[in-house]
């Protein structure tokens, strides 16, 4: 958790401020003083406590001070508990929210651990819908908690002034609502007392949940036990009414009860009395919203009804579920994703399914949860869509001729795909699970593809088999209900010889797609089967096997057979198109883009969604989001729930830097298929970009505890890094370097920029030397040109300017992606090379896409404000940020401010640098690492509160140094220390 006084994220014990020293206590983070107070409560410093008189709550009055920091603003309510008071903190220059306890009630143990235990389980819920809670204090008798300032209202206020909310108001304000417990209840608290007060608007319209005061960690019985009653009587589920044991469905239905309300004005189980009020909600049911008000929606009324029912089970069973179906309706998320239907010929086996879960232990009855189709009582027409997943299992091959081995495979999956309501599910990560469930498997035969099929949730499993018919081969095909293994459909026939089996076995999946609902017409199949089904059965065989090679991340391998599969067939697009990805994962950029031009010229023999794909993949490689959406927008239009597309729509999402939208696509993708890895290392990396380090770690693990995917541990390392835990850190840069070459070049590469962040200068050159070395000899010079410009960089903070030079020229001579060109750039700025750093500029000016372009800006804006004029260098990093938002661009504008002498103006803007950490982390967004260009954002924004003559100046540069303390000698930290000693 954060630093209650410098607000460093979670320091460790030497890089903590003098305050932070003095207030955080090891065992979880409360405050504590040299005393070491049990009870967790931060104190004035030594003689302030009971120098003057024990404060009553009638003594706050405004202009009143509190511990000597808290200037008191404004009474903004009271309660039974104690009072809330508007309060502005002198020392870090903030309004926030003081919750003082009411002196009768502070010396009971009971209260102040309830109070205790609201910061701890708010603090572990780190989400922009949930109110931060700052510290807990004591001073003058009285003991406070701090937190956020909304400067808005209440919802219990709102309500009771609008009487009814408009459906799309009500439900704008619920979604975020949604979207703050969902945060929550995924850190396993659940808050049990959520109501109309604990819901704060702002005047922009952003909701915020408070008052964890009764929250629980699921995880932990807290002070509460089965029996106790607690919470708010009139919102409180019937489950918890009984003092039963409670989960995060009870919150849900505290939500529908306040959506209920807003809609309609009335609470559903109105009574004379409280205790009236809990029996009519154990023994009756909801008036649904529409009865009451014929003007609300359905769907609403549906959705709040469903957040209602008495049993729990029959509930919506997480928050992400109501927002499915909300955001559906909103509008704010396309209906491809939501509300599904299964088709016709798996009604059957769907009703059996909660029969089939019961009975295969605790992995299954998790994963059905996340895939089984849910049902509403009056969907709406345009949002239903027919959803199949779909498991191709091995083939038998009983030809005794190893060609046919994997190669029949990625054919069907192909001809499967023709119908828009079919996914396939990737068959290297249903191998691991495979494995899981049957160590030792060799293949994934029929039989262990429905293990696999059961417990992942999976509808359908395609099966067949080959083998020799006099002259020619006999080939069957079959799908199978992924739950009981009944055969759903079943077709063969026989190629006349090797060449025509591939033909022959696309033909063959029209049928089966028939049989699950398809009604594209035969002729549309046919076609489709001729147009992929052209090359010779060695090719596709190589590339089954490359396919399966990048699937299971074997980069390295999976480059090698793409190019021995475009050598047996030049004009084999789906295979350039791979190795264009398999190479851009490998970091080549520039071959992956020569190979995506390549797959281009040969689209003519891919199917609609391979050309989707191929186009799409393309815009991605070259950084170009709004192409990248246009093509993938298009792709899920007409393949709703095509899984590749919403991964791929949310990695677009995230190049443009729209953060959450790409974690809601992602979460999208995780819908269609809960269990794929791939979708959720990258759902790892967007929330890191986003700054939510916790569950970003936590997504990585559950991807790391099913196969050592690298860029999960980078995702895991980042986050550490991003709060402080640089030991942590480097533990995950130690395990990934035994995972080959590649591995041990990241491994390098993270190392190095540990040491860079640290200031360790002449470690990271030791480091990114031996790195160079390596990846040159293992022929990676894109690798090799990423080490060579934060060489670079080292060199040139300790002044080694020939050193620096020549490490710039090596890095722009192996690379000439943005991601180098940019920072060796800022190195010829600093050796006084402005004609190289322009001749870079032109060259990311020229690129089409928008990064390199203000990337370009932001070189031109550095030149002007090494020039002394700050006023233009403000102008052209405001043209960057309109190009792209990126951190460096909203680093250099607050230097800009900074340099202008506009100091609140810089404050803010730093304040934005350090809230948007997250991109920090990989500014160029490449999994390269850049937080060693973090630390100074501290020593500015300590330049721009000197300049507001804010205390809190003090603690930015101490922040700063304490990150620097292990560093090589550094002019910002010579500097740095002379204004603390200054001060």
């Amino acid at each position: 958790m954060d630093c209650p006084e410098c607000s460093s994220p979670n320091p460790p014990e030497a890089k903590r401020c003098q305050k932070c020293a003095a207030s955080l206590d090891q065992s979880g983070g409360l405050t504590t003083t040299g005393g070491g107070m049990a009870s967790g409560w931060s104190v004035p410093a030594p003689g302030a406590e009971g120098s003057g008189p024990v404060r009553t709550l009638a003594n706050l009055q405004p202009g009143a001070m509190l511990a000597e920091r808290y200037e008191i603003m404004q009474l903004l309510g009271e309660g039974g508990m104690g009072a809330v008071f508007k309060a502005k903190d002198l020392e870090l220059d903030r309004i926030v929210a003081l919750k003082v306890i009411r002196p009768d009630l502070a010396g009971k143990r009971e209260v102040l651990e309830r109070f205790k235990q609201e910061l701890i389980l708010a603090r572990k819920v780190t989400h922009k819908n949930v109110i931060r809670i700052f510290d807990l204090g004591q001073a003058e008798g009285m003991k406070f908690i701090t937190m956020d300032f909304i400067d808005g209202q209440d919802l219990k206020g709102m309500i009771r002034q609008k009487g009814k909310f408009e459906p799309k108001e009500a439900a704008a304000i619920m979604r975020q609502v949604c979207q703050a417990l969902d945060a929550a209840h995924t850190e396993e608290v659940i808050h049990r007392d959520l109501k109309p007060p604990n819901i704060m608007v702002d005047k922009q319209g952003k909701a915020s949940v408070m008052d964890f005061g009764i929250a629980r960690s699921l995880v932990d019985a807290g002070l509460t036990m089965t029996g106790v009653l607690m919470g708010t009587p009139e919102y409180m589920s019937p489950e918890q009414a009984q003092g039963q044991k409670l989960d995060a469905r009870s919150d849900l239905y505290a939500m529908g009860l306040i959506f209920y309300e807003m809609l309609t004005g009335k609470n559903p189980f109105k009574a004379d009395s409280a205790m009236a009020t809990l029996l009519k909600r154990i023994q009756e049911t909801a008036k649904p919203p529409a009865e009451v008000d014929p003007n609300i929606p359905g769907p609403i009324s549906d959705l709040i009804v469903k957040s209602l029912a008495k049993d729990p089970n029959e509930r919506y069973q997480t928050a992400q579920h109501v927002l499915d179906d909300l955001e559906t309706w909103m509008g704010t998320r396309p209906v491809t994703g939501a509300i599904v239907a299964p088709p016709p010929t798996l009604l059957a086996s769907l009703r059996h399914w909660k029969w089939a879960a019961a009975g295969l232990g605790v992995l299954v009855l998790a994963v059905a949860g996340a895939l089984f189709f849910r049902e509403k009582t009056k969907p709406a027409a345009p949002a239903q869509q027919k959803v199949v997943t779909l498991l191709v299992a091995d083939f038998k091959n009983d030809t005794g001729d190893q060609v046919f081995d994997g190669t029949l495979e990625p054919m069907v999956t192909i001809a499967m795909e023709g119908a828009s309501f079919i996914t396939s599910v990737n068959r290297a990560e249903a191998r691991i699970v495979g494995r899981k469930l049957q160590p030792g498997a060799a293949k994934m035969d029929e039989t262990l593809a429905r293990l696999v099929a059961v417990s992942q949730g999976i509808h359908v499993v395609v099966t067949g088999s080959i083998a020799k018919s006099g002259d020619g081969y006999a080939v069957t095909l079959k799908a199978l209900d992924g739950a009981t293994g009944k055969e759903i459909a079943a077709q063969d026939t026989t190629a006349s010889n090797k060449e025509k089996v591939l033909a022959t076995v696309s033909k063959l999946a029209g049928p089966i797609r028939k049989a699950l609902g398809d009604a594209t017409p035969e002729s549309v199949q046919i076609e489709a089967a001729e147009t992929f089904s052209a090359g010779s059965l060695e090719a596709a065989h190589s590339y089954a096997k490359a396919q399966d090679l990048r699937s299971a991340g074997k980069v390295e391998d999976a480059i090698k057979t793409y190019h021995e599969t475009v050598k047996l067939d030049p004009k084999m697009g789906s295979a350039y198109a791979g190795l264009a990805i398999a190479l851009g994962n490998f970091g080549q950029r520039a071959e992956a883009e020569k190979n995506f031009q390549l797959a281009l010229a040969n689209i003519d023999r891919m199917t609609d969604r391979e050309k989707y794909r191929t186009r799409a993949g393309y815009y991605l490689a070259v950084k170009n989001p709004e192409k990248a959406i246009e093509e993938l927008g298009a792709l899920v239009k007409q393949y709703p729930i095509d899984w590749a597309g919403l991964n791929n729509l949310a990695y677009a999402y995230h190049l443009r830097r729209d953060m959450p939208r790409a974690i809601e696509e992602a979460r999208r993708s995780l819908q269609v298929y809960p269990k794929s890895m791939l979708a959720r290392n990258n759902l790892a990396h967007y929330l890191m970009y986003a700054s939510e380090f916790a569950t970003a770690f936590k997504e990585a693990a559950v991807v790391l505890e099913q196969s050592p995917y690298i860029k999960s541990y980078l995702a895991q390392a980042l986050s550490e890094l991003a709060q402080g835990r640089v030991a942590e850190a480097a533990q995950v840069y130690q395990r990934l370097e035994k995972l080959g070459t590649l591995g041990a070049s990241y491994s390098v590469q993270g190392m190095a920029g540990l040491a860079l962040y640290e200031g360790r200068l002449n470690e990271a050159i030791s480091l990114l030397e031996k790195g160079v070395e390596a990846d040159l000899a293992n022929n990676n010079p894109a690798a090799a040109a990423r080490k060579f410009s934060a060489l670079a960089y080292a060199h040139l903070t300790l002044g080694r300017k020939p050193q620096a030079l020549a490490a710039a020229e090596r890095a722009v001579a192996w690379n000439k992606d943005p991601s180098v060109l940019f920072p060796v750039a800022r190195v010829y700025l600093g050796l006084a090379q402005e004609p190289k750093a322009r001749a870079l500029v032109a060259e990311m000016a020229k690129r089409f896409e928008p990064d390199p372009q203000a990337f370009a800006k932001l070189i031109e804006g550095e030149i002007l404000l090494k020039k002394g004029s700050a006023r233009e260098a403000l102008t052209v990093f405001q043209e960057s940020i309109k190009i792209s938002d990126t951190w460096p661009a909203r680093f250099n504008l607050a230097r800009a401010y900074l340099e202008l002498g506009a100091f609140t103006e810089a404050d803010a803007e730093f304040d934005r640098c350090l809230k948007r950490r997250g991109e920090a982390t990989e500014a160029f967004l490449d999994e390269v690492p850049t937080y060693h260009e973090f630390p100074p954002v501290h020593y500015y924004l300590g330049r721009a509160r000197e300049g507001l003559k804010s205390a809190g100046a003090a603690e930015s540069y101490k922040a700063f140094l304490a990150i620097k303390e292990k560093g090589d000698p550094d002019p910002l930290v010579e500097d740095a220390r002379k204004r603390v000693v200054g001060r």
